[in-house]
């Protein structure tokens, strides 16, 4: 299966209960994150993350099922049409 480029925005309702499963997942999947940028939105009581992702659907898929299933976060994703 060949590689897709992408982006995955992630909003945390609970950061300072979930944070560390985020980071772990994060983690796991670090060789398909190309790049992170993670922003606390303390007015608002939530953090924000994007990651520039290369990697399978599949991989992607899984990065983004695991972080959506944790409580309070919400994970999309959108990645190019054309595998390379």
């Amino acid at each position: 299966m060949e590689n897709r480029l992408g982006v995955v925005g992630i909003v945390i309702e609970d950061r300072e209960h979930t944070a560390a499963r985020v980071n772990a997942i994060l983690s796991d999947y670090g060789h398909c994150i190309v790049g992170r940028m993670g922003i606390p939105y303390r007015e608002r009581g939530v953090a924000v993350i994007a990651l520039i992702v290369d990697g399978t659907t599949d991989t992607i898929g899984a990065l983004t099922g695991k972080l959506g299933s944790l409580p309070g976060v919400k994970v999309r994703a959108a990645l190019t049409g054309k595998e390379r």
